[in-house]
């Protein structure tokens, strides 16, 4: 896959070869889930899955085919994260139950504390000089005490801190992977209903945009899935290119893309779908196994825009309905809500 400058084929063709130098350097078998490992560990994308291999290379020199399909199941596999949210929830509840139990001993220390001063003002009113030198070297040993129970309880809270710190990072760190699509790296459907629902209850304009790759399902027919799987991420680094920080990209499901433009109206939001359409067409897909060209790659997108009585349902399907406009009006086009070949949209979908 080439977009002129090369960028993403040089790119990822690194990361394909990394992974299997590494396979054949630990005599993997290549099936597709231990080339998943070590494609992603080339890419540095998954911080904990590199740092849990790096971990077991530091500690054994090499890695076996269980512990790989171990590390897939930790953290590539897509039924890992509930486990692991129970997991780092769990240890969360320990370091607060810690955290109550130091605090129980600190004011345990402080009422024994004010005891003993209690103790020592009532005796040193009718003390003689041997008394008094008595009750302030006792006065000192509870102050030293008190003093080491203190420092130990700062550095215990400062550990957990540092514990909890960490335990949130990792936590958030799954969050993101759970949002996230694998294959495009762009937010996946779930994130993308949230986000959605967020932008109806705000109230604000905004805009939704529904892609489909054109001829898709042939395509992937007779080049095969990995190909597909080429022409998907390239669509998703088009998509990346042509959208803002505040903008969601997310893959819909299959070959949809949807985008969600805050703050902006219709019009501009077609001019924002011609840019991603334009970017994907001017991409020349070439398949990586034989260096076949296989041509140019398009979309239809479909454009609709916040109306003050909008669901999801409502916004989704006026989209829908514009990107199967597009489709029969010839493909590789955006059409909006206001566009008059929505007039004419059938029920029936078009590949």
């Amino acid at each position: 896959m080439s977009d002129g400058s090369g960028d993403d084929f040089e790119r990822t063709i690194v990361f394909g070869e990394s992974a299997i130098e590494r396979i054949k350097a630990y005599r993997h078998p290549a099936y597709p889930r231990i080339y998943e490992v070590w494609y992603t560990y080339a890419t540095c994308y998954n911080p904990l899955l590199n740092q849990a291999i790096n971990d077991v290379l530091k500690k054994r020199g090499s890695l076996s085919e269980q512990d790989l399909d171990a590390l897939y199941d930790m953290h590539l596999s897509a039924s890992r994260f509930p486990t692991r949210y129970d997991e780092v929830g769990t240890k969360i509840r320990e370091e607060v139950d810690h955290m109550v139990a130091m605090l129980d001993k600190a004011r345990g220390s402080a009422d024994e504390y004010s005891t003993t001063l209690d103790s020592i003002n009532k005796t040193i009113e009718d003390a003689d000089k041997d008394k008094i030198k008595a009750i302030v070297e006792m006065l000192m040993r509870a102050t030293i005490d008190m003093r080491s129970t203190n420092g130990e309880l700062e550095d215990q809270l400062i550990t957990s801190r540092e514990e909890m710190l960490k335990l949130h990072d990792k936590l958030e760190a799954i969050r993101a992977e759970s949002l996230t699509d694998p294959l495009t790296l762009l937010s996946n459907r779930k994130f993308f209903d949230m986000a959605l629902e967020k932008a109806l209850s705000d109230g604000k304009p905004f805009s939704l945009l529904v892609t489909d790759i054109d001829h898709f399902k042939s395509f992937n027919d007779k080049y095969g899935h990995l190909t597909g799987d080429q022409v998907l991420r390239l669509v998703a680094t088009a998509v990346k290119q042509n959208v803002k920080g505040q903008d969601i990209a997310a893959r819909y499901g299959g070959e949809e893309f949807a985008i969600i433009l805050p703050g902006t109206t219709l019009r501009p939001a077609v001019t924002v779908a011609d840019h991603i359409r334009r970017a994907v067409m001017g991409k020349e897909l070439v398949k990586r196994s034989t260096g076949e060209n296989l041509g140019r790659v398009t979309i239809s997108i479909g454009v609709a825009s916040f109306h003050s009585n909008d669901n999801a349902a409502t916004i989704i399907e006026r989209a829908d309905m514009c990107l199967y406009a597009a489709k029969r009006a010839g493909r590789n086009r955006v059409v909006c809500e206001t566009d008059p070949e929505v007039q004419n949209t059938g029920a029936n979908r078009v590949a």
